[in-house]
């Protein structure tokens, strides 16, 4: 079959043949449709110091999937061939106090597809029965290949309560994007969104976001003022990892507010944490989806009218797997698909 392969350290992929993947009496072989790119993805493209110090090549790259079911295992009973699929890319171990408990999410031992396993930018992918989503009747194949994340924008977004709440969101990138969405449609009062990328502003006003704001030319605090609020934020979803933004915006919330953080900064940010204390603010770290609440939330607000389809922006044939990282490592981009049918 075909796949883009780290083939060996240093940046670049490679479409190359390489064998199916093996499988076991508990896991699924998948046809991959159509794949999503992810900041995670043009890391080891770019072999920066996280994959350098991450990534053991030779690996097939790529968690975000939507397929259809070929073979499974003698142990799997609920699902067969043809069946219309994605897959949770966290492989988690099954056996320490969090899996235990139901948290899986909050396993220590988890295994990343495409990270520390082989993944999903190949023509199949095999995952545990456990990891593998059927994805209910009428999702759309395109947004069906970016649930995973869609699934962080979801956990990020709803990690605090948000109805009747006014929220900020740092960065506009895809997540930061759709989890805007999930803001809005959530009840949200006031969906503001901090982007100094222009395309990426005008993309989120398409994704029902109330105001943005260019942080380069407004302050957060004018913003306020000119919309009604009194007090500061009610509820923050930090998307960026910039220092300076995260700064702002816990400078900007409204006292008992809460900090979801999904944004992971290059180096450490220091912060005041006698604001933290006196306005009694929560900072909470994001990371993934929970496993599967999270899943069972993305396809409830689909059904009932939720649409992220406008932050997939650009698709390609996995053959032109160049142009198609290029366009997502632009910024004028929002989801970038690539189809593994043709």
């Amino acid at each position: 079959m075909q796949a883009l392969v780290k083939t060996a350290p240093g940046p670049g992929l490679e479409l190359r043949d390489v064998p199916e993947p093996a499988m076991g009496i508990d896991d699924v072989r998948i046809a991959v449709r159509k794949t999503g790119i992810c900041g995670t993805d043009l890391h080891i493209l770019g072999w920066d110091p996280w994959a350098a110090k991450t990534i053991k090549p030779p690996l097939v790259v790529g968690h975000e999937f939507v397929g259809e079911v070929l073979e499974v295992g003698s142990n799997v009973r609920d699902l067969t061939a043809g069946d219309v699929v994605s897959g949770e890319g966290h492989v988690v171990c099954g056996h320490c106090r969090h899996c235990r408990a139901g948290r899986w999410h909050l396993c220590a031992n988890t295994v990343g597809l495409g990270v520390n396993r082989d993944g999903a930018f190949a023509e199949q992918v095999v995952l545990p029965v456990t990891n593998v989503w059927h994805h209910w009747p009428g999702i759309d194949e395109d947004v069906a290949a970016i649930f995973d994340p869609f699934g962080n924008a979801v956990h990020t977004a709803l990690s605090f309560p948000v109805l009747g709440e006014d929220v900020l969101v740092v960065g506009a990138g895809p997540i930061g994007l759709m989890a805007a969405a999930v803001a809005r449609h959530a009840g949200a009062r006031f969906v503001v969104v901090s982007e100094p990328n222009a395309f990426r502003r005008d993309l989120a006003l398409r994704m029902g976001a109330t105001h943005v704001v260019d942080p380069k030319a407004q302050q957060l605090g004018d913003v306020q003022r000119d919309i009604g609020m009194v007090e500061g934020f009610d509820v923050v979803l930090e998307m960026s990892g910039n220092a300076a933004a995260l700064r702002d915006a816990l400078g900007n919330m409204a006292h008992g507010g809460g900090m979801a953080i999904l944004g992971i900064p290059t180096d450490e940010i220091p912060i005041d944490v006698s604001k933290v204390v006196f306005n009694q603010l929560t900072l909470r770290g994001i990371y993934g989806r929970e496993m599967y609440e999270t899943w069972y939330q993305m396809s409830v607000m689909l059904q009932s009218g939720l649409d992220i389809s406008p932050a997939i922006t650009h698709r390609y044939s996995y053959r032109d797997h160049e142009a198609a990282f290029a366009a997502a490592r632009s910024g004028d981009s929002g989801k970038v698909i690539m189809d593994w049918t043709k």
